[in-house]
């Protein structure tokens, strides 16, 4: 599955974000790819990890309506099937060089590098296995098999779990060969300690993905939490890129007339006050007012009400947190690993454990957001939000990670837990399916390639998690 065109890429990539200098033989031959250095790798890996969950928000965002078509009848607005080629490839691409990295650096001792490539396996093989269910995966990576068989749904689940174990494990090695290259590794900065609270919070993540579930344990979501992240400064993000971040680029894209970056009438209503009867201070932090002063969205599968050009919606903002110039990609958060103890706790009939985390989660992400000290009190005392202990429900916990999460793929299978039951959410206009959407199909490149692996579902049929 390796590419000569990937390899060239990666070492390009390492030349130009951190200036390093190659020596050629004589009897080298430049048009022949080599096997690229483990840092090389490293950024290419902790880059492309980064933008594959750009990749996948961008689809995911309009099934759970952080985003609406400007179009009427827009694809993944009305859960059309849709061929999503491309996004399977940027994964499995990137998921090709994280299992090359990780032969490498088992090879050379370097168990830092082990560990830092098995935790981004699992948050690339976990997209996948959100979105497809079953994939390719024991077998996907040996060229022996043209046609890899489709490991099943829930044991991909187990493969992820049991990269985090052993990447924990790798990070924790205090005989490491090698130590990350800071310049190099562009999450963390070559930190094994980030590292290893990240991994403990995306297997939190996982772990509360089977709330419905007979083994779901809410005491390890929380014993996983407590390893894994406390401080903003934890996040794990990618703030480096070659030229604009991609949410910025959708904003300067719809300025520039290329639609792209429309909020959907349900996210903008659940902020402006329309729907919970409070005014969120973080919605200005993402967009702007519309021409008439206020904030309105667009409906999903309606398309827009003006001409795209004169400001009668809302838009993702050019000065906006998530779309400003150099906006960070975020993978997981401090705010999101809140919200994961809050519904753990919750479950667990530790109430008081349960708020405090909801406080917290809205708190440190309206900091994370840059919210005026005042402004963020006056919404955590509103009484809309400030319910107290007894008060608590996991309506109101999913509703405020479901607004901290805005852009983050996760929040798909947070709706599909919840089976949709965000307030006032409802079907888009011109649905193609008779009810919400719960996986998406195959890529057209697979069923030609691999037909005969590939599953046969629908789009309403659910993941394995999700039943």
């Amino acid at each position: 599955m390796k590419r000569i065109h990937t390899i060239l890429y990666i070492v390009l990539f390492a030349v130009l974000i951190a200036g390093c200098k190659k020596q050629l033989d004589i009897n080298d031959n430049p048009n022949q790819a080599v096997i690229p250095p483990m840092n090389g790798l490293l950024a290419s890996t902790t880059y492309f990890t980064s933008y594959n969950v750009y990749r996948v928000s961008n689809i995911t965002s309009y099934f759970v309506q952080y985003l609406a078509s400007p179009n009427a009848n827009g694809a993944s607005d009305t859960y059309e099937v849709t061929d999503y080629t491309t996004t399977w490839k940027a994964l499995y691409d990137n998921m090709t060089d994280l299992h090359d990295l990780i032969a490498q650096a088992r090879t050379a001792g370097a168990d830092y590098h082990v560990g830092a490539a098995e935790v981004m396996m699992a948050i690339n093989l976990e997209m996948l296995n959100d979105m497809w269910g079953a994939v390719p995966y024991t077998q996907a990576f040996n060229t022996s098999f043209l046609q890899p068989a489709y490991t099943p749904d829930d044991s991909v689940y187990l493969q992820c779990i049991a990269l985090l174990d052993d990447g924990i494990s790798r990070l924790k090695s205090t005989s490491s060969k090698y130590e990350l290259d800071a310049t190099k590794d562009l999450i963390h900065s070559g930190k094994p300690a980030a590292w290893i609270k990240t991994a403990y919070t995306v297997k939190a993540r996982l772990l509360n993905h089977i709330t419905r579930k007979g083994n779901y344990d809410p005491a390890a979501v929380l014993a996983a939490l407590a390893n894994g992240y406390t401080d903003n400064a934890d996040d794990a993000q990618l703030v480096r890129f070659q030229s604009l971040s991609p949410w910025n680029q959708a904003a300067v894209n719809n300025v520039n007339n290329l639609l792209d970056g429309w909020l959907s009438a349900h996210f903008v209503d659940a902020l402006s006050g329309k729907t919970f009867g409070v005014f969120d201070p973080r919605l200005p932090l993402i967009t702007d007012t519309t021409r008439f002063g206020d904030y309105r969205g667009t409906v999903n599968g309606a398309g827009r009400v003006g001409s795209g050009t004169n400001k009668e919606e809302c838009y993702l903002s050019q000065k906006g947190f998530y779309s400003k110039p150099g906006a960070p990609l975020l993978l997981a958060t401090n705010a999101e690993a809140r919200f994961i103890q809050a519904e753990a706790a919750f479950r667990n009939g530790n109430k008081p454990l349960a708020y405090q985390a909801y406080i917290q989660g809205i708190t440190v992400n309206m900091n994370k957001l840059g919210v005026e000290t005042a402004k963020r009190d006056a919404y955590l005392t509103n009484p809309a939000v400030a319910v107290g202990e007894a008060g608590l429900t996991l309506a109101l916990i999913l509703k405020e990670k479901y607004v901290a999460q805005f852009l983050h793929p996760d929040t798909w299978n947070d709706a599909r837990r919840y089976d949709y039951q965000y307030k006032d959410f409802s079907m888009p206009v011109n649905a193609q399916l008779p009810t919400f959407i719960r996986r998406v199909a195959y890529p057209d490149s697979e069923k030609s390639r691999n037909g005969a692996n590939v599953p046969s579902v629908t789009l309403t049929d659910k993941v394995w998690w999700d039943k």
